[in-house]
């Protein structure tokens, strides 16, 4: 991945991180020297399943999806990441990327680090450890909750779930920037079923749809789906 961050931007991108904010003037400057930040254009698949390496990914601004393909063809969305989230293919941090494409949904910037680099960041420095076992702890815990989402509901209370997920996750009522066809391979379903969906769902008075735009019109009304 090549960085198009201009180097004396480079040191502000890692200090504004949570993971970095207590290093030091002298030990940013060392992070500086063996981390990448890299400017991802929307719709760039930046990690497929053949690439070989421990490599840890973080999101500085921007969203990713993480999918896999099934031996049908079919795209199945593993997880939707926003600013701040940790990912990759690290034992160290048990993430695995296997099968697993990460495509930029908006452009992003990403901080790239080895696990040879993590390791020594984390001897020196116990708060990142502790940083890091929060943010994996979170992404285990929303992992859980898709998987039983996905198990035991419908696709009318997985659709509201994720929508209302997606607002609470961006402070807004209203959703951008997602298609029909991403909000089905979040769920687990078809485009044509989801679009149904979510048309019931402005009948219903709940949301209002736009072109690549989703507005909660009724939150509470939602939630009671979400529940059902």
């Amino acid at each position: 991945m090549t960085s198009n961050v201009a180097a004396k931007n480079k040191l502000s991108y890692l200090s504004d991180l949570e993971l970095f904010q207590d290093l030091s003037p002298k030990e940013l400057e060392e992070l500086d020297r063996v981390t990448t930040i890299s400017n991802v254009k929307k719709g760039r698949v930046f990690y497929r399943p053949e690439e070989t390496g421990e490599v840890l990914f973080i999101v500085k601004e921007g969203r990713v999806q993480l999918y896999r393909i099934s031996p049908e063809g079919k795209k199945l969305v593993i997880a939707s990441l926003g600013e701040g989230t940790l990912f990759g293919e690290m034992a160290l941090l048990g993430q695995q990327m296997h099968n697993t494409f990460a495509e930029a949904v908006d452009d992003c910037l990403i901080c790239v680090m080895s696990r040879k680099d993590l390791e020594r960041l984390i001897l020196s420095k116990p708060q990142i450890a502790l940083r890091v076992l929060e943010t994996t702890g979170r992404r285990l815990r929303d992992s859980e909750t898709r998987l039983e989402t996905m198990a035991f509901k419908g696709i009318p209370a997985r659709l509201a779930s994720l929508l209302l997920r997606l607002s609470e996750e961006r402070g807004s009522l209203e959703i951008t920037g997602l298609t029909h066809q991403d909000l089905a391979e979040t769920v687990g379903t078809y485009r044509e079923t989801a679009t149904q969906v979510l048309n019931d769902l402005k009948t219903q008075g709940l949301i209002d749809i736009g072109r690549k735009r989703i507005t909660i019109v009724d939150a509470e009304g939602l939630a009671r789906v979400a529940e059902s």
